[in-house]
């Protein structure tokens, strides 16, 4: 965590502290707290420390983990099991016990938590600009390195996502004597599906100490839409889409990255959208520096597909093809987190980390999407991503 940057953002509070209710699963908490505690505990920053409160069960681990200044426990305050005013009472009771009247909560913050605390005297106000994930957004030399390593266990599962599309057969007229279709992707004689690719991507994860919840794998025209997870057999002359963002168990930190694969020979139209889409990463990569803005990079991608005849968000809002989706985002204990690079996408900063990842998509065609992440540096920018950009497999 960047303590110096985190006081200096939270210095100007109109309140006396900055309170999250949350359990680790909140990015906002786990980064205040430095704890990965399953349940909600409460978390306190005020005149420059941090303070936690969590049940006695989590006590002596958040003692060993916590970036806390002070850790306390339920027991402290009496109580341990009881009703829900009970619990409200020992909250506003640690509030105060920091000499703290009135909080900032985040925006998603409990409803039921703030308005408790108001009942019992405490002025809760919500922090609207979200203090802490601007925070968050700025990477230390410690957090780009966790990232970094979660990118080679990324890169790990997504060669095993190759190997496996790379080394399928194709189904012939004669398959399984028609039962399969011509032009089915094989493994081992048996269709090779995108819930088979996923699970040898997801196995991967786990031998190199990252996890993902789903991933997306997704061919033909479940790749022309972004976010279509893909499911059902492969098949070869048709792009695959294979989107990985894996978060490492040890740091909770996330990585991301997109390849585009093809066995066999995809249409002309699919390879001009391939060369497309790798002149648009290179001209929004370039665009990355300190001082530009997330609508500089997104505007650098935009403009390649545009003198191509592409459509884009930007030429068109209302399209349903072409390049519709921004160029990329921040990630770190969020695979989804500032800074933006859209229309409106605000000024980068060293230490951000980003994805780049523009694509085209078609229902008729299908869809191509290229991806690396990088952090931006003091004169530019580091690709974190070493993995080749390959269409035919």
């Amino acid at each position: 965590m960047n303590r110096a940057r985190l006081d200096d953002r939270l210095a100007d509070l109109e309140t006396d502290g900055y309170l999250i209710d949350a359990s680790q699963d909140d990015a906002n908490q786990l980064y205040l707290s430095g704890f990965t505690g399953p349940d909600p505990f409460l978390t306190l920053y005020a005149d420059g420390e941090i303070h936690l409160l969590v049940g006695g069960l989590e006590y002596g681990r958040a003692r060993k983990e916590a970036t806390a200044d002070t850790v306390e426990r339920h027991a402290d305050y009496d109580y341990e099991y009881g009703d829900r005013e009970a619990r409200n009472d020992m909250y506003a009771r640690f509030v105060r016990d920091k000499g703290v009247d009135s909080v900032s909560m985040p925006p998603r913050g409990p409803v039921g938590t703030a308005d408790a605390l108001r009942e019992r005297g405490i002025e809760v106000a919500v922090d609207t600009d979200d203090r802490i994930r601007e925070v968050r957004a700025v990477k230390t030399d410690e957090e780009v390195d966790a990232i970094r390593e979660a990118q080679r266990a990324n890169e790990a599962a997504m060669r095993a996502a190759e190997e496996l599309i790379a080394g399928a057969d194709v189904a012939g007229e004669d398959a399984a004597d028609g039962v399969i279709e011509p032009g089915t992707l094989l493994h081992e004689g048996e269709p090779l599906t995108s819930e088979r690719v996923t699970q040898e991507i997801e196995v991967t994860l786990l031998r190199h100490g990252c996890a993902l919840d789903q991933t997306i794998v997704a061919g033909g025209a479940q790749a022309a839409d972004p976010h279509d997870r893909g499911s059902g057999p492969l098949r070869a002359n048709e792009a695959i889409i294979v989107d990985i963002f894996p978060r490492s168990k040890a740091t909770k930190y996330n990585a991301d990255m997109t390849r585009t694969f093809c066995v066999g020979e995809p249409s002309e139209t699919l390879r001009e959208w391939y060369d497309l889409t790798e002149r648009a990463l290179d001209a929004a990569l370039d665009a990355v520096e300190p001082g530009a803005t997330g609508e500089d990079v997104h505007a650098a991608a935009c403009e390649v597909y545009e003198d191509a005849g592409e459509p884009t968000f930007r030429t068109d809002p209302e399209t349903e093809t072409g390049f519709i989706h921004s160029t990329g985002h921040g990630v770190g204990l969020d695979v989804h987190e500032s800074p933006r690079l859209a229309s409106g996408g605000g000024e980068l900063e060293p230490g951000h980390v980003i994805t780049v990842e523009p694509g085209l998509y078609d229902p008729d065609v299908g869809g191509v999407r290229i991806e690396d992440i990088a952090v931006v540096t003091e004169d530019g920018y580091e690709n974190l991503t070493e993995y080749p950009i390959e269409f035919v497999v």
